[in-house]
């Protein structure tokens, strides 16, 4: 063969090659992409830096092992609030299994508080249905949750997108990512922005000056902005190709960045919270109080206000749910009116049968409202009713009256809330909300503060969909809530270690 022939075969030999592995990789599917990357997957623990304001509140990490089917990945979080001249300490671990194209199978978690504790197991079956265990003392209550798609954990949507080729400037994506502290499954909708180069801390050494550890070395690291929004609350973190996070903020001056273990977790355990604890005994007018007023046993005292007026100061307020009938932002003024007695008056009756309502009328794994014993009660409190706004005063005084006014530890639960008869708004609002949904009544848990003696308290509460959403309070025993309920996130219940990222270093003045 002349050396012509040669170079002929030796290109045609490389044009199919080159056919073959183009059609190889733009051919495959996502899930195909995901199944051959994810093997590829390093092992290895992540360390992250929990910061407000520049101060260090706590400390994450993500662990990846691989293992036979896909992957294990332990998520550990931990997180100190100083508030009244008190440390009150949160502390969760999950440990998931996912498939090889990163899809959920499996997860059990343990949620530790200095009021208590709750563990929880949950499986996926087919990618349709989610079955949740949680377990708190010697009682179990297990829900049902049906899903319309695959799962991923939050810690592996970056890997993700980088392993599923999406890191492409301008993109934008809906994902349905699992909570495993929360344990409910949300949309969050992801746009991947311009690529940056940041500066991480690669290894420590020890000062002796100020007892403690600090950057020694430093690198340089590539990495995607992603911009996420769910429940109406917008972050943006950078992601490395590797699907790593580098670093992450909330739009409340709450940062979590990426740093080595002994920075990030030494530095945290040996910290002075002395100073913190002391700074915190006697707070300012204004500042904001990050656990209830039940736990910091402040008088209850109900305010009969229509009108408030509050300066909020310090943060951007940009991504909280402050918008809404009963509140407006003007500026960096937020104003809430009780709602009108016209607000009240619904105009449908039970069982409520808007589709666009169905979301809130159906059970979640810590609003059982499925279950037969909140089916029961929900029906002997109510009775007969349909007038929606008559069954929402009924299931409010019920709930007021069946509650004993008392701190609660872990995560709340509705029909741990309906056995043990007492709880702080969190047990009340979950309560309520699957007492409502038992009868066909749309609701919802909404969360933000409570403006009470001058200071301003973490506190949830239920909102009802009449002719519009209206807030009431089954604490305080308010049909509807008082305009010192000022909402800042609505949808799943969170507590102070969940919300207290999103209010950061934010400062209130009464007008």
């Amino acid at each position: 063969m002349t050396r012509r022939g040669w170079a002929a075969l030796i290109l045609v030999a490389w044009a199919v090659s080159l056919g073959w592995l183009v059609r190889r990789e733009l051919g495959q599917t996502p899930t195909a992409r995901l199944t051959e990357a994810a093997l590829s997957v390093a092992p290895g623990a992540a360390f992250y830096r929990l910061d407000l304001g520049g101060q260090q509140v706590g400390l994450t990490s993500v662990t990846i092992d691989t293992v036979e089917t896909g992957l294990a990945v332990t998520d550990v979080l931990a997180l100190d609030v100083a508030a009244l001249g008190a440390l009150h300490r949160t502390r969760a671990i999950s440990r998931s299994r996912v498939n090889r194209a990163l899809r959920l199978q499996s997860v059990d978690a343990q949620f530790m508080s200095d009021l208590g504790r709750y563990a929880a197991h949950a499986v996926v079956s087919g990618d349709t249905l989610l079955t949740v265990t949680l377990g708190w003392g010697n009682a179990l209550a297990t829900t049902h949750v049906p899903l319309t798609s695959s799962i991923v954990l939050p810690s592996l949507l970056p890997l993700r997108l980088a392993f599923g080729g999406e890191l492409k400037p301008g993109r934008a994506y809906a994902v349905s990512v699992f909570d495993p502290l929360l344990f409910t499954a949300r949309s969050v909708r992801v746009r991947v922005a311009a690529e940056s180069t940041l500066v991480v801390s690669d290894s420590a050494s020890y000062d002796s000056t100020a007892m403690a550890w600090v950057p020694a070395t430093l690198d340089t690291v590539r990495a995607f902005g992603i911009e996420q929004e769910a429940g109406g609350i917008r972050t943006r973190a950078w992601i490395d190709a590797q699907g790593r996070v580098v670093r992450s903020e909330s739009p409340v001056a709450f940062t979590m960045e990426r740093s080595v273990f002994e920075i990030a977790a030494v530095n945290f355990r040996h910290r002075d919270t002395v100073r913190l604890v002391r700074a915190s005994a006697a707070p300012g007018p204004g500042e904001v109080i990050p656990i209830t007023a039940v736990a910091a046993r402040a008088p209850l005292r109900p305010d009969t206000a229509g009108t408030v007026a509050v300066r909020l100061r310090g943060v951007d307020l940009g991504g909280l749910a402050l918008a809404s009938a009963r509140q407006r932002l003007a500026g960096d003024t937020l104003i809430v009116r009780r709602e009108s007695a016209s607000a009240l008056e619904a105009r449908y009756r039970l069982p409520a049968r808007d589709a666009a309502l169905r979301p809130f009328l159906t059970p979640e794994p810590l609003i059982q409202s499925d279950h037969p014993r909140l089916q029961a009660q929900a029906r002997l409190i109510v009775g007969a009713e349909r007038d929606p706004a008559q069954a929402a005063r009924l299931l409010l005084a019920w709930v007021h009256r069946h509650l004993a006014h008392r701190a609660a530890g872990g995560i709340p639960s509705a029909l741990q809330a309906l056995t043990a008869a007492q709880g702080d708004c969190n047990e009340a609002t979950a309560l309520y909300v699957a007492l409502a949904r038992a009868v066909g009544l749309p609701a919802r848990a909404a969360a933000g503060l409570l403006a009470l003696g001058g200071r301003f308290y973490y506190h949830a509460w239920p909102e009802v969909y009449l002719s519009d959403w209206v807030a009431v309070d089954p604490l305080l025993d308010e049909f509807p809530a008082d305009a010192a309920h000022l909402r800042f996130v609505v949808g799943a219940l969170a507590r102070q270690a969940e919300l207290l990222p999103r209010i950061g270093r934010l400062t209130l003045e009464m007008l």
